[in-house]
């Protein structure tokens, strides 16, 4: 059996679901994006693909989690929100994350509002720091998908137009 094509396969299948989970929750996209897309180099023998642009791929993957960190940090502070309600909101990023789908949709928020409450502000100050989270999730979900087809589009050139050479 030629295992090239096998792993050509996996390779494909994992950037798709790569792709994917850039935007579901719970999934690590990137992560898996790149590891499709080493399986894929590595199945050519690094033929196409080398070790530069692997080595721009996993920066770039790096790179997701702190657009995705940052992104719901500032949209909670250019809502207003105290140092604290930052603070809040990038924990309750990093907390939902071990809760799944709702954690990651509500933990900005919720750690928003407990860093604001913390604060002694209202509620409402509190609210707005959440929306403000909420919306910079939604920012980062955004800058997740503009990297992982940056990182798509880098593999496709050097594969296709430039080579490993």
């Amino acid at each position: 059996m030629d295992w090239s094509l096998a792993l050509l396969a996996l390779g494909a299948l994992l950037a798709l679901v790569g792709l994917a989970g850039v935007v579901l929750p719970g999934l690590p996209g990137a992560p898996i994006l790149f590891a499709g897309l080493f399986l894929t180099a590595w199945a050519e023998g690094f033929a196409h693909v080398g070790g530069a642009t692997l080595a721009a791929l996993a920066v770039l993957t790096a790179l997701t989690y702190a657009a995705d960190f940052l992104a719901t940090a500032l949209g909670a502070k250019r809502f207003g929100a105290s140092r604290r309600a930052v603070v809040g909101a990038a924990l309750g990023g990093l907390g939902g994350l071990f809760l799944g789908l709702p954690g990651v949709l509500f933990g900005p928020f919720v750690g928003a509002v407990l860093g604001e409450l913390s604060g002694r502000r209202g509620l409402r100050e509190a609210g707005r720091a959440g929306l403000g989270a909420t919306l910079g999730l939604a920012l980062g979900v955004a800058a997740k998908l503009a990297l992982a087809c940056s990182m798509l589009g880098l593999f496709l050139l050097d594969r296709f137009v430039w080579g490993a050479g």
